[in-house]
């Protein structure tokens, strides 16, 4: 594992931020850290990278425990916080060289930074301060600075926050691609983008996780509604044939012969619905399972702690 959280407890005063947060993440793999704001998001991110300790509980990076202090494991986490703090009168490739000069890389350090100014697109603005650059490229040059040194791990926390759709898009695509060779833990509260990007998805809430899974079984979550599915038949059918199947809990009119069916079943009803068109000479059209969408997921989840 790349990262391992076992337990983890951070309290400021008396107020206990982090509550007994287990999860792992696996080598090479993008996931996304989701909660609402005060969660506990950038406090777990933040004992990750040892910019914090916690009260209780063990972090390992690589195998290494964070608190082992023989071992600097910072040396192998790159980190973009929220704020993204740069040095806006530096240049950037002036800063980036800065950057290189702290991790000590030495006579590599031109190639390390001209490789990274490539990487993230960021080689029309190099010779520019950083002050003058638009955010889109302010998050490219703090990519840059977190992934100076090369590390296995990166820790990126809301690392598209504040920016357009264009500048998110490009983002998002650097962030997929830097994701194929390194572990990457992504704070965002953009869905869309982690289904996009995310392989596995963490969810917390007020301090302690509420959902660790792959995307894919994420979506397939459901919370008592069991399934929908959207099916159009040839003819025009009326609602109380429906009757028939026993599975449904609610049937919805969408159109003049196009249904939403919904089971509080965990079973798949497609094939129930297909041999009901068939025993009653009925013809589907189309027929389309309705996947919840990870927005109504995370409120459904959050929500439940919440109230």
């Amino acid at each position: 594992m790349s990262i391992k959280v076992s337990g983890v407890i951070k309290e400021y005063g008396k107020q206990r931020a982090l509550d007994d947060v287990s999860f792992e993440v696996q080598s090479g793999h993008v996931v996304g850290f989701l909660g609402p704001n005060g969660a506990g998001k950038s406090t777990m991110m933040k004992i990750i990278t040892g910019y914090i300790p916690q009260n209780g509980g063990v972090v390992e990076v690589n195998g290494i425990n964070i608190d082992n202090p023989e071992i600097d494991i910072r040396k192998d986490i790159g980190y973009l916080p929220e704020s993204n703090p740069l040095y806006t009168d530096m240049y950037v490739k002036e800063y980036l060289t800065f950057v290189a000069s702290i991790y000590k890389l030495g006579k590599s350090t031109n190639k390390r930074v001209n490789e990274l100014i490539a990487l993230t697109g960021i080689g029309s603005e190099q010779n520019k301060k950083i002050g003058a650059l638009s955010k889109g490229y302010r998050q490219r040059v703090g990519l840059a600075q977190a992934l100076i040194h090369d590390p296995r791990v990166l820790i990126l926390d809301e690392p598209t926050s504040g920016l357009d759709p264009n500048q998110i898009l490009e983002i998002r695509k650097l962030i997929k691609d830097i994701g194929r060779e390194k572990t990457v833990l992504l704070s965002t509260h953009i869905m869309q983008e982690v289904e996009a990007i995310c392989q596995k998805i963490i969810i917390i809430n007020k301090g302690k996780v509420v959902a660790d899974g792959s995307t894919a079984e994420m979506m397939a979550y459901s919370t008592g509604k069991g399934y929908s599915v959207l099916v159009e038949f040839a003819e025009e059918v009326n609602e109380q044939i429906f009757e028939r199947i026993n599975e449904l809990s609610e049937v919805t009119r969408i159109g003049k012969s196009t249904w939403l069916l919904s089971s509080n079943s965990p079973n798949d009803i497609r094939p129930e619905i297909f041999r009901f068109a068939v025993g009653n000479g009925l013809t589907i059209l189309t027929m389309q399972q309705k996947v919840k969408q990870l927005e109504e997921i995370f409120q459904s989840l959050t929500n439940q702690i919440q109230n």
